[in-house]
Order: C-alpha cells, then structure tokens, then sequence
C-alpha cells in the first residue's frame, strides 16, 4: 500500500540559514510555495528521486533544551482514496479527507498512536514534485 516516505517537514527559525545547512549537505532547494497574500508558505529542499525535505517558516528559536521542530511525515501511495479507506476500516483516524493540494497532488492526513501527524499522498504528474523526481531520473536536478 505504502510505496516509498515523501518527505520529512520542519518548522525553520531561519529559513535561509536552514536552507544553507542543507545546502552543505548537497541537498537542494527545489521549489517553493506561496499562501494566497504572497507569504512564503514552504520550501521543498530535494533530497533523491521523489524525496523531500519540507522547510516551513516560523519556527522556534533554536534552543537545545526545547521539543524539536517536527511537523510531519509524508507517506507516499499509488492509491490513496484505498489507503484512506483501509485506515478508516480499521479504526484510525482521519484527519482531513482526500483532496488536491497547493501542489496538485492528493493528500489526506491521519495521526500514528503517538499523535505524530502523517501526510499520505499520492503524486500527480503535473506536482512540481513530480517533474523534480522524473527531471532526476533522467540526469537533470
């Protein structure tokens, strides 16, 4: 059911400087997506074919003695409105429903036992995620 993890998200204090640590990596900034009022809403560093690190503004202030700024996983699915429905059928919960996202892509969001909340999504061809993964397989970033 499950095919392969999308992406990890953060809440960034600094975005730039986030950006660049993982730049150092060798880890890319790949795209970004706006709100409606032209805020910075996130930004998609590439990790490797359709794997993702996902970069939100406004995190905390860095502070070793506080909670980490993880915001979700992303599980991705060839199947999503089954996945939904099989998670549904053995009692988990779901959060938001099946719908088409900012980036074109279906997505609905459940919560492991632990209250972790998880993205599960299912790619569009048209998703700017999509053409990144394909653009990487074939040679270009």
């Amino acid at each position: 059911m499950i095919n392969d993890l999308g992406h990890s998200a953060f809440a960034a204090h600094d975005v730039d400087e986030t950006i660049g640590f993982y730049r150092m990596l060798g880890i890319e900034e790949a795209f970004r997506l706006h709100h409606d009022d032209g805020s910075l809403m996130l930004v998609y560093l590439h990790v490797s074919g359709d794997r993702f690190i996902e970069v939100f503004p406004g995190g905390p202030s860095p502070d070793p003695d506080r909670e980490q700024s993880f915001r979700h996983i992303c599980l991705l699915t060839d199947g999503l409105h089954a996945a939904v429905e099989h998670l549904r059928e053995n009692g988990a919960p779901i959060d938001r429903e099946p719908a088409v996202g900012r980036d074109g892509n279906w997505q609905a969001w459940t919560r492991d036992p632990d209250g972790n909340e998880i993205e599960l999504m299912q790619l569009s061809e048209k998703s700017p995620q999509w053409r990144t993964a394909r653009s990487a397989d074939r040679g270009g970033t």
